[in-house]
């Protein structure tokens, strides 16, 4: 329908064209298929951010899909998962979980903000306000009860942790990492003496590793002049005393020092905990803004 009006009066040489505009405001109000309610700003916020949490989503499982096959194969297609255990200090089994709930829940909000679908969307806020729910209950747990906390994961994990080194070559990186970086050795208040419980550093074992503690226990494992790692650093060392083995390894256990580095950093951690919060509350907030959008918008066809 056209929203001109033409008059007649075509005049000669100084002839005019009359044109009359109509109330294009009130057209659109008098048929509602003209307008929207639904937001374009707040439907592909939505999107591109989810689109992006999609892709970490993708890359999280493949690379763990990836770490998974190539320890697979090098166990000749055996991996212990006897138990939650198990499951939970696989690091490539965790990243393949963390990857495909990402991508899932992601996708989810990508296609229910770009298709206008209700149903996506209400699924996609619910997951979001249950991963806020459990962030909020470990974050006050851990701040509240810090002592109960670390007598929890000392008691649960320590010796699964440290019979568990050299079966995963994952978990073994990540545990070296962990105490390169903390400056620490072993996990629980018995430091360095944890190795103890582990069959290769058993003062009992047969290897030639016995009484001795993983090289990143060491505190100079390196040689600067030849940047070389000496992962000898550490044999025989359960055999001495605390006040010796200190001179050439660290003797605290793990769980201690990140307790303390932890409550160092207590503000900078709170703030991002709460920056994190605040985003997850902001995207579900979209969500539902999103939603009743469409809803409303379905209203005005029905009628």
């Amino acid at each position: 329908m056209s929203n001109y009006r033409y008059h007649g009066a075509v005049g000669g040489v100084g002839g005019y064209y009359g044109i009359e505009v109509r109330d294009i405001h009130h057209q659109r109000l008098s048929h509602p298929y003209d307008f929207t309610f639904v937001s374009s700003c707040v439907k592909y916020m939505i999107f591109v951010l989810n689109f992006v949490f999609w892709l970490f989503g993708g890359l999280l499982l493949g690379i763990g899909v990836y770490a998974f096959l190539d320890k697979w194969i090098e166990a000749n297609g055996w991996v212990k998962l006897e138990n939650i255990y198990d499951v939970v200090l696989n690091i490539s089994l965790v990243m393949i979980i963390a990857g495909i709930i990402i991508f899932i829940v992601s996708l989810t909000g990508c296609l229910g903000a770009l298709r206008e679908n209700t149903s996506l969307l209400k699924l996609y806020s619910r997951c979001l306000l249950i991963f806020f729910l459990m962030e909020m209950t470990i974050a006050i747990i851990c701040f509240v009860f810090p002592q109960h906390m670390n007598e929890f994961v000392e008691y649960q994990f320590t010796d699964k942790i440290i019979h568990s080194y050299r079966d995963d070559p994952d978990l073994q990186n990540f545990i070296d990492f962990a105490q390169q970086q903390f400056q620490c050795c072993g996990l629980s208040n018995a430091g360095y003496q944890d190795w103890s419980k582990n069959e290769y550093f058993n003062c009992s074992s047969p290897s030639v590793e016995k009484c001795g503690v993983p090289y990143s226990c060491c505190i100079n494992a390196t040689d600067i002049s030849s940047g070389l790692v000496n992962i000898m650093c550490g044999y025989a060392v359960q055999k001495e005393s605390v006040a010796a083995a200190s001179k050439l390894i660290w003797t605290s256990g793990c769980i201690e020092i990140v307790r303390v580095w932890a409550e160092r950093n207590l503000y900078t951690m709170a703030g991002i905990a709460l920056g994190v919060a605040l985003i997850q509350l902001l995207v579900i907030y979209l969500a539902k803004t999103l939603e009743s959008q469409i809803e409303l918008q379905k209203s005005r066809w029905a009628n």
